[in-house]
């Protein structure tokens, strides 16, 4: 069975920029463990001859189309009250590291 250790927990929390106790570490590393058993239960199943299944109620994912409104000002009008360009596009401060 696969498990997950408190330091994957850690280096998981540190990716996210979350800053997490010794203590919630613990609880969530038991808490995944649990997940993935579960899901090991689950891949044990036997499903030959089950049809797959990616779709179950119909819907479909629909959205507008894209399209460009003229607001009457350029580019280049809004670039100039911009801080700093890059490319065409305004540059903002890195949000990761």
């Amino acid at each position: 069975m696969s498990t997950i250790s408190i330091a994957d927990v850690q280096k998981l929390a540190q990716l996210s920029a979350l800053t997490i106790t010794d203590d919630q570490a613990t609880t969530m590393t038991d808490e995944l463990n649990e997940i993935l058993g579960y899901v090991e239960q689950l891949s044990e199943v036997d499903t030959e001859g089950v049809e797959p299944t990616y779709q179950v109620n119909g819907l479909e994912n629909v959205t507008r189309p894209d399209e460009i409104i003229d607001m009457g000002v350029s580019q280049a009008e809004l670039l100039k009250n911009a801080p700093q360009q890059q490319d065409g596009s305004i540059k903002v401060p890195r949000v990761l590291e």
